[in-house]
Parts: structure tokens; sequence; C-alpha cells
């Protein structure tokens, strides 16, 4: 496991994204998610949270996110 970006974005259709404003942003959202979640990590675990409970909290609540291509 690495917190750099992946290599290669896939598409929805299979083939990478290749557009380079959307490869500049990808990287962006990636490297602020980063950041966020590991200042909520290390937060839970100073305080206390057990770092395997907090581990899952965090997949968990990535999990649950709701599909931007669902209509509601």
């Amino acid at each position: 496991m690495s917190l750099d970006p992946p290599p290669v974005w896939p598409g929805a259709d299979g083939q990478p994204v290749s557009c380079r404003e959307k490869l500049k942003m990808l990287a962006e959202n990636h490297a602020e998610a980063v950041a966020v979640l590991r200042d909520v990590f290390e937060d839970a675990v100073l305080m206390g949270v057990d770092e395997a409970a907090m581990r899952k909290i965090l997949a968990d609540l990535v999990a649950a996110l709701p599909s931007p291509k669902v209509r509601r």
C-alpha cells in the first residue's frame, strides 16, 4: 500500500483517464484526501481510538459514499 496516487486512473469504460486536466485534478484531490484522512486517523489514534477500528471506520465511510451517478 502507498499514499501515492495510482499510476493509472481507470475510466468507467476500462480505459485509463488520459486528459491532463482530469489527471491534475485527480492528483490534487488524492493529495487532499490523504492529508485530511491522515489528520483524522492520527487524531483518533492519539485520542485513544483503536488503530484497527479506526481503519475500519474510515474504510466503511468510503464504502458508504453514494455514487454521484445514482439518481435520487
